[in-house]
């Protein structure tokens, strides 16, 4: 019976997706004798919390009812008043919760709280898949840096373009659909300054009612041309470049930040932007999650850098053969030994394609 209860509000919660971060994505459900008499979900930043939503919503008195919440109530002030004060104040005489509040504001002082109150607390019903729910903010919220996946698109063999640099479309309709949820859900979304120059993307959101990530682009000598797409349109942009050329870029910084775009200068990592300094320095700007779209090369160097912490690779029903270039390029690794592991593998079907999902074990 938790079960089910707690897995509707998960389904809840996920209808916040691309509208409430950096906060976490929750579902509510208020249930008196045996049947839903209230639901909600945080459904926007800044606005009510899933508890509030859900008592709100009740259609009768929620004296004597049990709340199933995916996250512990908060319990201090923040955009909000705390949602245990709501949940004292309206009588509910249970709350069962899917995991713990990794913030440290919150951390386990909201689920005491109301046992100090005399509510009874159930804690851990489905605890994986809610922790699952919200990866990017557990994440964000105890290191201060974004959660990052990396996402690439291949054919059967292995490869992303064809011997003459094809590489639309490799996967189906499907997985394109995919990429936009993908971008709708990341704050930011990353790239090398080669596909910028190569394929001049918008990297925009095409759902309705989704929003454009800031778009991030690692270009650590600031090559970007200023007629590129990205330039001037109606994403935020971010640049990041090595901080050894900063004096001779100012001519170039300024026109760029004349047209909204914001340059950071981040110490080199072998001549090359230090891709483990811009996180932390993405994390200072609220960024909680960022979508590696980039291309062989940047996908090699975030691997490197120790900065993905999950991966998706779509493969497409094709075989296109010869030396065209691979997902991940770089050095590459002699010892398997010294191979970049992955865990918890998924294995799905997205139309035609083959999604493999799966988290880095780091080192």
């Amino acid at each position: 019976m938790h079960e089910n209860y707690m897995r509707y509000a998960l389904n809840l919660a996920k209808q916040g997706g691309g509208k409430v971060s950096p906060n976490p994505l929750v579902g509510a459900v208020l249930v008196k004798e045996g049947r839903i008499i209230g639901e909600g979900y945080h459904e926007v930043y800044g606005a009510n919390h899933a508890e509030v939503n859900a008592i709100k919503s009740a259609s009768q008195k929620s004296e004597g009812a049990t709340l199933y919440v995916t996250l512990e109530p908060c319990n201090h002030y923040g955009k909000t008043p705390p949602c245990t004060e709501t949940i004292i104040q309206n009588k509910i005489m249970r709350v069962v919760v899917g995991m713990r509040d990794p913030n440290p504001l919150v951390a386990g002082s909201g689920i005491k709280r109301l046992e100090d109150a005399g509510i009874e607390v159930i804690v851990g019903i489905l605890e994986e898949e809610c922790r699952k729910l919200n990866e990017i903010f557990i994440k964000y919220i105890t290191k201060q840096e974004p959660f990052v996946l990396l996402k690439a698109a291949m054919t059967l063999d292995g490869k992303i373009a064809t011997v003459a640099g094809q590489s639309k479309w490799i996967t189906g309709e499907a997985s394109r659909e995919m990429v936009h949820q993908l971008r709708n859900a990341y704050s930011g979304i990353l790239v090398g300054i080669g596909t910028v120059i190569k394929d001049d993307p918008l990297l925009t959101c095409r759902l309705v009612s989704g929003r454009n990530p800031v778009i991030i682009v690692v270009d650590s000598t600031l090559r970007i041309p200023m007629s590129s797409k990205i330039i001037g349109g109606t994403s935020k942009v971010i640049i990041a470049a090595v901080k050894e050329i900063e004096e001779m870029a100012v001519d170039k910084v300024k026109k760029l930040e004349e047209l909204g775009v914001k340059v950071l200068f981040i110490e080199a990592y072998k001549h090359r932007v230090n891709l483990k300094e811009l996180m932390i320095q993405l994390g200072k700007l609220g960024i909680d999650s960022i979508l590696i779209e980039g291309g062989a090369e940047v996908n090699a160097s975030a691997l490197e850098a120790g900065i993905v912490d999950k991966v998706q690779f779509y493969i497409a029903p094709q075989i296109v053969g010869g030396q065209a270039k691979t997902p991940v390029a770089g050095r590459g690794i002699a010892d398997l030994e010294e191979s970049i592991k992955v865990e918890n593998l998924q294995i799905k079907r997205i139309g035609e394609d083959i999604l493999l999902e799966g988290y880095i074990i780091q080192k």
